[in-house]
């Protein structure tokens, strides 16, 4: 879209922000309009000179990198003099004196709950509202329609009810309340009748009987039990009288009339403005803008048709309950929501700066975003404390990490906001940061809430910044490395020796396999097992799921036990992930290529195209993932290294990238999730004219040159031409 501008102060701001800002945005927050376009627009030009020497001054530490590896190429290369070299020009810095962290006003969600962490895109509200609510997701539903449960035996799912499978899934759930809810001298799974409560006490004898903390009643009958294990609540539902029975016409199969049993499953949730949205101008960005700001306000809400029905979804109420005193309890019916603002890199032309040039994205989403949030810190709906948590990305190293505290500063003063209002959650994603974490959380300590490690992104910036030591290992060989070992330990060490435990989060990355629950149930307990108090989950579904590693391991117990290691290796996070003897046959090679391409068109023709920055993609054999700007980042900085040093060619990779459109193309038309956008138009219809194909084969020639093997630059200038 061409924006149509308006002069406000020394900027000239988007006529669709502006009304957005003035109309929507401003009115109940007690911010005077005046005030705030006066202080934003002295903020702004205080911060954008800095922001621009910050980048310019990645820029120059990744041609010194790159000139000494250069220089070195013929020799064997020198992890200490690589070291020494990397602080000389001040890449790594002298680790300063143990501290801990001071941030105040964090909510339980935070301190004291583990669990799973929803991310999802702020542009889509339907998807918004599903992970808000999903702060308690169905047990059975989760078990029922996913391969958790084996179709085996006459189990399968069909498009009616299977009371085999149901048979399975109840047997699946008594056995978890065996595990973590254990009885004195039975099961749950011999009870023949609806347990009862009688003077706030129940009749069932448990082994721990803290676990037992309220239920409710329906017309004077038990309608659920509440039990809590690991500070995390299960709630038992009974259908006493048949009528809360949907999904089997038959009636309620379970023989003690167990409806449903509900999981507290995302304690927090990402509302994502950055690597899951396709957000390149002010349409895209008031989109996001307004529907966080129906979160804030507690008003958002979607009309849809599903199976020919119209159904109105809007955010879930707090849970009611009776304690086991006969008091009121009282419960978060969603999950606590944080917001991931951009990072430092990109700008966006909603709002241009009196020199002309585009502000900077990220503070702009600082200062909306703060903005919207005051409307929840007048009702504490979402923080009941009265904080503002803001994740963000891909910053790189201690000054980056203090020039966000010096934005959100900024942001408070402008905002009337009390100094650390604004809490943030620091993407440990960048190498710069991870060598340099402890003193990026220094930086930040009274406002930091979590530090999360994040794989793709993370591999990404390790191909780039190394780009010139050679050719690097396979893409899937990375896990395995010796590097990212000490990468996932050392977020751990760091954040424990800095007093995160009880306090804030340590996070894990995604599961990028929504349809393969089963092999998540088997993987991801790794994640709690390595201390990690939160970790990402694609869906409602999966956080359901997932949060029952959280009943199975104690986090914080495992917290105590890893602070006694020893501390992951810096020169075990500087060993460089490159092959020694790359002796691929032709064979290996176009197979790691086409596994690559495949993944960088599936998501680039989605984002280009229908402008869709994070969805289910089918990889090269057809399983679903769960693709962002991460998965694009690695894939296509892999490629660009390879290409670099020889062990493809040009012309090799453009035959993949050709063939595999095709690939996509036939994925894409089958694909039902495509339903709903503008008609799909396949690339391999004419390569020359799909700005999408042009774009993804962009991202692979000029990758060695993007800032930190970025995909974004590219990806919004070839959105921006496609819209236009």
């Amino acid at each position: 879209m061409i924006e149509k501008y308006q002069k406000i102060k020394n900027l000239s701001v988007s006529e669709n922000l502006s009304n957005f800002i003035n109309n929507d945005l401003l009115p109940g927050t007690k911010v005077n309009k005046e005030k705030f376009w006066k202080g934003f627009d002295k903020s702004i030009h205080e911060l954008a000179p800095i922001n621009r020497k910050l980048l310019q001054r990645r820029e120059r530490l990744q041609k010194a990198i790159d000139a000494f590896h250069i220089d070195k190429k013929d020799g064997q290369f020198n992890l200490k003099k690589y070291t020494k070299f990397l602080k000389k020009i001040g890449y790594l810095k002298k680790s300063g004196p143990n501290f801990l962290i001071k941030t105040k006003n964090i909510d339980v969600e935070i301190s004291s709950i583990c669990g799973p962490q929803l991310v999802c895109p702020v542009s889509n509200e339907r998807f918004l509202l599903n992970a808000a609510n999903a702060r308690w997701v169905s047990l059975y539903d989760s078990l029922y329609g996913t391969d958790v449960i084996s179709e085996s035996g006459g189990a399968v799912k069909g498009k009616t009810y299977n009371p085999i499978r149901g048979k399975k899934v109840i047997e699946y759930a008594r056995n978890l309340l065996d595990k973590f809810i254990p009885l004195k001298d039975k099961s749950w799974k011999n009870l023949t009748k609806i347990p009862k409560v009688i003077n706030n006490k129940i009749d069932l004898k448990l082994k721990n009987s803290s676990q037992f903390v309220g239920y409710k009643k329906k017309l004077n009958k038990l309608n659920s039990l509440l039990f809590v294990n690991n500070n995390l609540h299960i709630d038992i539902l009974f259908d006493q009288d048949g009528q809360m029975e949907v999904n089997n016409p038959e009636g309620n199969q379970d023989k003690i009339k167990i409806h449903d049993i509900f999981l507290e499953s995302a304690i927090s949730t990402i509302c994502d403005h950055e690597d899951s949205v396709a957000a390149v101008d002010s349409e895209d960005k008031v989109l996001g803008y307004r529907n966080w700001l129906g979160l804030m306000k507690g008003d958002l809400k979607v009309e849809f048709t599903k199976n020919g029905k119209k159904i109105l979804r809007k955010l879930n109420p707090d849970r009611n309950y009776i304690s086991t005193k006969g008091k009121k309890l009282i419960l978060h019916g969603r999950s606590l929501l944080l917001n991931r603002n951009v990072g430092h890199l990109m700008t966006n032309a909603s709002i241009l700066l009196k020199d002309g040039s585009e502000c900077p994205e990220g503070i702009l989403d600082a200062f909306v975003t703060s903005l919207a949030a005051i409307h929840d810190l007048k009702k504490k709906g979402n923080s009941r404390v009265g904080s503002i948590y803001i994740v963000k990305p891909k910053m790189h190293g201690p000054e980056e990490c203090a020039f966000t505290n010096l934005i959100f500063e900024k942001v408070e003063k402008v905002l009337n906001l009390k100094k650390n209002t604004i809490k943030i959650g620091i993407m440990d994603e960048e190498r710069r940061t991870s060598v340099n974490l402890k003193e990026c959380i220094r930086s930040l300590k009274s406002r930091v809430f979590f530090v999360n490690s994040g794989y793709l992104d993370r591999t990404g910036d390790e191909i780039h910044t190394s780009m010139e030591v050679g050719p690097m290992i396979k893409k899937n060989n990375m896990k395995s490395s010796k590097w990212i070992i000490a990468y996932e330990n050392n977020n751990v060490d760091v954040g424990l020796s800095c007093g995160f435990s009880n306090k804030a989060q340590i996070g894990k990355g995604m599961w990028a396999m929504p349809d393969l629950m089963n092999e998540m149930m088997k993987q991801k307990i790794s994640h709690p097992l390595a201390g990690a108090n939160c970790a990402w989950v694609p869906s409602p579904t999966a956080a359901a799921l997932h949060s029952l590693h959280y009943h199975e391991v104690n986090v914080f117990e495992k917290q105590k036990q890893l602070s006694k290691r020893k501390p992951a290796k810096i020169s075990d996070l500087l060993t460089i992930p490159v092959s020694k003897k790359p002796n691929w046959s032709m064979e290996e090679v176009t197979k790691e290529l086409k596994n690559n391409a495949q993944g960088i068109l599936g998501y680039v023709v989605r984002w280009i195209d229908q402008s869709v920055g994070c969805s289910k993609v089918p990889d090269i054999n057809g399983i679903g993932l769960m693709e962002d700007r991460a998965t694009c980042r690695i894939s296509s900085q892999h490629i660009a290294n390879w290409l670099h040093h020889g062990i493809c060619s040009k012309k090799h990779v453009l035959e993949i990238m050709k063939k595999m459109a095709k690939v996509v193309d036939g994925q894409n038309l089958k694909d039902p999730s495509m339903k709903g956008h503008s008609p799909y138009k396949q690339m391999s219809e004419d390569f020359d004219k799909s700005t999408a194909f042009k774009t993804a084969c962009e991202l692979v020639f000029h990758g060695k040159t993007q800032p930190s093997g970025y995909t974004e630059p590219i990806l919004h200038i070839n959105r921006i031409i496609k819209k236009n």
